[in-house]
């Protein structure tokens, strides 16, 4: 039998098929809804993991800058020790004044350059020592997240495991449904859907209001909701409403209410009498 085209479907074939998708999406939604937090602390914990990674890997880049400039300062060191003892031989060779103190600012400007040298390398060192001390610190806040991370994961695929097999059914009822509504009309329920804080896009009347905001809604609205012959959606919040029959719910309340009305009318008679 070739499947109905769902542009000819009655509208009231249209609500039920949109109220039936609805139900299966908040079913669906129950399921995520017992993972709770869980993926959001997964993922966090993930990028927090992440980013005191490339932290760590930026300190150790660091770390060998410095070791790379002390190894510098101290080959400019070694060369300026060669050139102060060079210098100083020069000296017992010296003919006139003027070459003794062109040789004696030689020392003393390569002396100092060596002084400077040593005082970058106890800047780095020290550089180093808080690098490292702060390297350990991440790597050990690393090794509490990732333990954190596996309880997180472990509790998150015991939750999955245990509603997978359920999910993946309503998932495939649910596209089956999607494939019954025409893509317009399937676009808007999503919209609807999206939008609306508690995820329904489609609700029934409840006490002569609507089922999502609860707003009143006038008698010849409810009229028309019941005659199924068009789409109507709440003018308040904007979800598509459908009658309780419809949706399957029995109500009593319009039952009673004529009860009680002839119930009063026939006390007045007594006491008239």
């Amino acid at each position: 039998m070739a499947k109905k085209d769902p542009t000819d479907l009655s509208v009231e074939e249209k609500l039920k098929a949109l109220y039936q998708l609805q139900t299966t999406l908040s079913a669906i939604d129950e399921k995520r809804a017992l993972r709770g937090e869980l993926p959001l602390e997964v993922q966090d914990l993930e990028d927090e993991i992440e980013g005191l990674t490339t932290r760590i890997e930026k300190i150790e880049s660091e770390i060998q800058e410095f070791r790379t400039a002390i190894s510098q300062k101290k080959a400019e060191i070694e060369q300026a020790e060669i050139s102060v003892a060079r210098y100083k031989e020069q000296l017992n060779d010296v003919k006139n004044n003027r070459e003794y103190d062109m040789l004696n600012k030689e020392i003393e400007f390569q002396s100092l350059e060596i002084e400077l040298c040593n005082k970058k390398i106890r800047e780095a060192l020290v550089k180093i020592d808080e690098k490292e001390a702060t390297m350990v610190q991440n790597r050990e806040t690393v090794k509490d997240r990732r333990v954190a991370l596996e309880e997180k994961k472990s509790e998150l695929d015991e939750i999955m495991q245990e509603t997978r097999e359920e999910e993946e059914r309503l998932r495939e009822k649910a596209h089956d449904l999607e494939l019954k509504i025409e893509p317009r009309l399937l676009m808007s329920f999503k919209r609807i859907r999206k939008n609306a804080r508690n995820g329904l896009g489609v609700v029934y009347v409840q006490r002569d209001a609507c089922g999502g905001c609860f707003n009143k809604i006038p008698p010849q609205r409810q009229l028309d909701i019941k005659m199924h012959k068009k789409i109507i959606v709440c003018e308040y919040c904007g979800r598509i409403m459908i009658d309780p029959e419809l949706a399957g719910v029995k109500t009593t309340t319009t039952e009673e209410k004529p009860k009680a009305k002839r119930g009063t009318r026939s006390r007045k008679k007594v006491a008239e009498e």
